[in-house]
């Protein structure tokens, strides 16, 4: 009868101290998510359109004075070419996050290929009746290194940027003057600056990607024009401007999270 009672006494402190015993397990607390920090390097591509600007003068006087002499051609003829295209490049960079502050400073370095190119008809009046030059303007590369400062929401940055920069163009203005025919061509590699704003999302520790707009100014510059069947060298104005939109995506390394 002892034994039995020891039994069921034993039975009901189980009983009791279960719950207690559950209560007391602590509850493992979600380990704490750190804020992204954009401190590091990074590398990347991009792909976009780019639009230019183009002012060509003086395309007529280049023709008309090289056969006839210079002074031939009364006043000045400006062509105005808008050339356009895709835009396929590569950029590379470093950040950094100030501590307990959302503010990032950087540096960083594009290069792309482009296929920006237009070509306006404009006419020879001292030729013959009907006689005109294509003027073909075409812009194949831009370069920039540039500065630029953003405030970041945890993961997402905004950012403008702005530098140095610099485009490569190339000109041909060909066709016939008096029966004859004529083929100018410039090239040419120009400096100037850029300015631009974007947004960044990191979507992992170590891939972001990115939203961009930029701005290129090249102002104006004189040209040297060569005429491939004559021998003919003349001098063009070419005031430029370029407008780039462009996505890309970066891989971040050693960032400081």
């Amino acid at each position: 009868m002892k034994k039995l009672l020891a039994a069921h006494l034993a039975a009901f402190a189980v009983t009791l101290a279960g719950p207690a015993a559950a209560a007391d397990l602590a509850v493992k607390a979600p380990v704490p998510v750190a804020p992204f920090n954009w401190t590091g390097c990074y590398i990347g591509v991009h792909v976009g359109a780019g639009f230019a600007k183009k002012d060509i003068t003086d395309p007529v006087q280049l023709v008309q004075d090289s056969f006839l002499g210079p002074g031939s051609t009364v006043g000045a003829t400006t062509v105005s070419a808008s050339p356009s295209g895709a835009v396929i490049g590569g950029q590379g960079g470093c950040d950094y996050q100030f501590a307990s502050s959302s503010i990032v400073v950087g540096i960083q370095g594009d290069v792309a290929g482009l296929t920006l190119r237009n070509n306006k008809t404009v006419a020879l009046p001292l030729g013959n009746p009907g006689e005109t030059a294509i003027v073909d303007a075409k812009t194949e590369f831009l370069t920039s290194v540039t500065g630029r400062i953003g405030y970041a929401f945890d993961d997402v940055m905004l950012y403008a940027k702005a530098g140095a920069a610099m485009a490569g163009d190339k000109y041909e203005v060909s066709g016939t003057f008096t029966g004859l025919p004529f083929d100018f061509r410039g090239l040419e590699d120009r400096w100037g600056w850029t300015a631009g704003a974007g947004v960044d999302w990191a979507f992992t520790r170590h891939w972001s990607a990115n939203l961009e707009y930029d701005y290129y100014g090249f102002g104006t510059r004189t040209s040297t024009f060569a005429d491939q069947d004559n021998a003919f060298l003349g001098l063009v104005n070419v005031r430029q401007s370029i407008q780039v939109v462009k996505v890309g995506v970066n891989f971040h390394m050693w960032a400081g999270q």
